[in-house]
């Protein structure tokens, strides 16, 4: 989205004025708004009741949502729930899952399994995708903490936009680095050529990726085991930046990593780490998790000398 705020919308709130240009709901825009999704004169702004002026330049990734009214429990799907108490509900995300309902997937998901279980998410945050607060892509795997009441929704939602939700993925990359660390300081938007795509753009949103070298192999061809920080949470952002400096994930054959040298069933990542402020006790909470089969069958065939 990017659009020149007209006349006739001067004055008006930020998030009406974005709801009504995107068809988005007024609570979607406000969880963009609120996770600095949403730029007025390329800065982010993540106060919704933000007055317009005629000519402001509000720009933004936000989405109207598929027009599912309420997720639906579905118990054919099995969750692996790391944790659980009174407020938040952590998963270990299996490869495949998609997150909540949207288009092409209106059952079968991760939020839809968890309403089985979890009847009460039905009425915290979106209808259609209750509880959560971030994602992982269908083909990426690991933690994700969803919220069990308003509260630690809220609480959840404000802690990643102030950035304080660890984040740390292992992933699989492409060649030999250079240095054993390194930060990947590069904006992200959508491509321009094809809409299912983010990619590095000068007009994108502020992105940054930290990056350590776990292991580096060499046969049967060069490949890097990476442990990877967010410290923003951009679409892709980890795909498209390791991309971007020449080293895509292994197996990710939308950013230019799927290739015959190195068959791998899925991009290569793994969401390991999590770790937040719990919303009632204020302490902090960690959780760990392993590397799937997949992945591990795929280290198994490499080596170093």
């Amino acid at each position: 989205m990017r659009e020149v705020i007209p006349g006739s919308l001067a004055g008006e709130r930020l998030d009406r004025a974005v709801a009504m240009i995107t068809g988005a709901s007024r609570s979607e825009v406000a969880a963009a708004i609120a996770a600095g999704e949403v730029w007025v004169n390329g800065a982010p702004v993540t106060k919704v009741s933000t007055r317009l002026a005629a000519d402001d330049v509000v720009e933004g990734e936000v989405a109207a949502a598929v027009r599912i009214e309420r997720a639906s429990p579905d118990v054919g799907v099995e969750v692996s729930v790391v944790h659980e108490d009174a407020d938040v509900i952590v998963v270990d995300k299996p490869v495949g899952l998609v997150v909540h309902p949207g288009s092409g997937n209106r059952s079968g998901t991760l939020v839809q399994g968890l309403l089985v279980r979890y009847p009460e998410l039905v009425d915290v945050g979106e209808p259609y995708r209750p509880g959560i607060v971030h994602r992982l892509d269908k083909g990426t795997s690991g933690l994700l903490v969803v919220a069990r009441t308003a509260e630690a929704y809220e609480s959840l939602v404000a802690q990643l936009a102030a950035r304080q939700v660890e984040r740390v993925y292992v992933t699989l990359a492409w060649g030999a680095f250079e240095s054993p660390s390194g930060v990947v300081d590069a904006p992200i938007g959508r491509s321009t050529s094809d809409p299912t795509r983010m990619a590095v753009a000068s007009e994108g949103r502020e992105a940054r990726t930290r990056y350590d070298v776990v292991a580096s192999f060499t046969d049967p061809v060069p490949a890097t085991l990476l442990e990877c920080r967010l410290e923003t949470g951009r679409t892709h952002q980890i795909r498209v930046h390791l991309a971007a400096i020449g080293h895509p994930v292994v197996g990710d054959d939308q950013y230019g990593g799927a290739r015959p040298s190195l068959p791998a069933p899925r991009p290569l990542l793994h969401a390991r780490r999590l770790s937040f402020t719990h919303p009632r006790t204020r302490d902090r909470a960690t959780f760990e998790t392993g590397l799937p089969a997949d992945f591990e069958a795929v280290l198994r065939g490499l080596s170093s000398r």
